[in-house]
């Protein structure tokens, strides 16, 4: 069959596109208050991309449609990770959605939109359909957050998001042009040769390379590029936090690996300098600031900074261990995440925002099993054995002693050291402070079920962790 009209490589993203619409055409025939069809539809639509995902994983690697996307170990395994978080940001959210009038087949339809993208993104081969798939994301979660109409918070957070956001985009794509125009291609293969045998000091390279890193970290949320995160995480609604919060963290892996590794690997001596000055602001100000936050999403968004200048210290490393390191600690992180705004989710009920660190006082006393998976997510998210979350940021500083950057990795310690502080802050309010007053909570039961393996994951996941991590190795090694 010829190469160009092969369907089964890419039958995930069709199988969540088509289902996207007709999703959006069930729901027009269903009453407003009764959307639970659509959501069971969407929650189908997910298992059925997941089923095709691992059934085509460890396939051979393949370039499709003019080498516009490629199919290959490390696509397959973001998303994975992709399609599994948003499965799991559908059943926490669904009681919170209901209370607030959220459960509608638009917030179903943005969620599978998202998720195509972020699929997108996993397998680009080629800046236009990276492009391509990077707006499907941003454009699906700048409506999610603006959902609550009525909410002046929400719109001002989605308006941040979206000057910036559409900032951030322009400045990408202007460094694409430059690159396109010292190199005359837009796959990344064609680029990675022209690299070779280019002039890397010249002047418009260097400056491309300025632009797409600078690009990069505005999506990422990189010091000094993430003031729209605190606002955007404390505005949305806590079903779209969570969704901005995990997957599309691992998306950012993917156009970090398929631009800077696999397209511009032979620019390192510039953009790994950049991403070192990225990293250690981003893990500096990250840790710092979140000590003095008393809102725990807003604190959750400085910890999201710190976690994702760690990520960079993995790519900034330049070698398939650093890469590998990176794409394990994205994964872990998105556990971790995931968890901790479940918990969020599963305390809020109608009537009250769980958001504020007092809202936690005396958790222990109320819902202690609660309070223990809470305590295992900060404790994960510290870095403090025997977590995944330490193994995580072992396997980051041993990628950068590995490369000789050893300064590099003693102020990664240092940094970790100090955003301890706060994951324990929490974990202190549960155990030692008194409850305010008595909490009323009506826990569902799959989503509290799926919440306590998604959290019990940091310690489960401990004694396969040396194999997940040569996993994503292998996964990176063919970049």
């Amino acid at each position: 069959m010829n190469e160009s009209i092969q369907f089964l490589p890419v039958l995930p993203e069709i199988i969540v596109s088509l289902m996207a619409c007709v999703v959006l055409l069930v729901d027009l025939f269903l009453p407003a208050d009764n959307k639970q069809p659509a959501f069971v539809l969407t929650i189908i639509t997910l298992v059925a991309a997941l089923v095709a995902l691992v059934a085509g994983f460890g396939a051979q690697p393949q370039a499709l449609y003019h080498d516009a996307i490629v199919v290959d170990e490390l696509a397959s395994l973001i998303k994975i990770g992709v399609v599994t978080s948003a499965a799991l940001v559908l059943v926490y959210a669904r009681q919170y959605n209901l209370d607030r009038d959220l459960f509608r087949g638009e917030f179903f339809v943005l969620v599978l939109f998202g998720v195509v993208g972020m699929l997108v993104l996993a397998s680009a081969n080629h800046m236009i359909t990276l492009y391509m798939g990077l707006e499907l994301l941003s454009l699906c979660l700048y409506a999610m957050i603006a959902m609550q109409r009525d909410s002046g918070r929400a719109s001002e957070s989605a308006m941040k998001y979206f000057v910036l956001g559409a900032l951030a985009s322009g400045v990408l794509l202007y460094g694409m042009s430059l690159l396109y125009g010292i190199s005359g291609t837009l796959e990344f293969g064609a680029l990675a040769e022209a690299m070779r045998t280019s002039d890397k000091s010249a002047l418009p390279l260097v400056l491309a390379v300025i632009f797409i890193v600078v690009g990069l970290a505005f999506k990422l949320g990189a010091v000094p590029f993430h003031m729209w995160i605190p606002d955007v995480y404390h505005g949305s609604p806590t079903s779209a936090t969570i969704y901005i919060g995990s997957a599309p963290k691992l998306a950012a892996f993917a156009m970090f690996a398929r631009l800077l590794v696999s397209g511009m690997d032979e620019l390192h001596m510039h953009w790994g300098d950049m991403l070192a000055v990225l990293a250690i602001l981003s893990v500096a100000i990250g840790n710092i600031v979140a000590i003095a936050q008393t809102n725990i999403k807003r604190m959750l968004a400085y910890s999201t900074i710190s976690h994702m200048g760690f990520f960079l210290f993995g790519i900034l490393a330049g070698t398939d261990i650093g890469y590998g390191a990176a794409l394990f600690y994205v994964f872990a992180y998105t556990i971790m995440s995931l968890g901790a705004f479940g918990v969020l989710l599963v305390l809020s009920t109608r009537g009250l925002e769980v958001e504020n660190l007092d809202d936690f006082k005396g958790l222990n006393a109320t819902h202690p099993w609660l309070a223990l998976l809470m305590l295992l997510l900060m404790f994960s998210m510290a870095g403090v054995p025997p977590t995944i979350g330490f193994y995580a940021k072992l396997s980051v500083i041993q990628a950068l002693i590995s490369v000789d950057h050893v300064w590099l990795a003693v102020v990664a310690v240092l940094l970790a050291v100090i955003g301890a502080f706060y994951y324990l802050r929490v974990v202190k309010i549960m155990y030692f402070d008194a409850p305010p007053e008595s909490r009323v909570l009506t826990p569902q039961g799959g989503a509290v079920a799926l919440l306590s393996v998604n959290a019990l994951a940091v310690l489960w996941l401990m004694p396969f962790a040396g194999m997940l991590v040569q996993l994503c190795q292998d996964a990176v090694a063919a970049l």
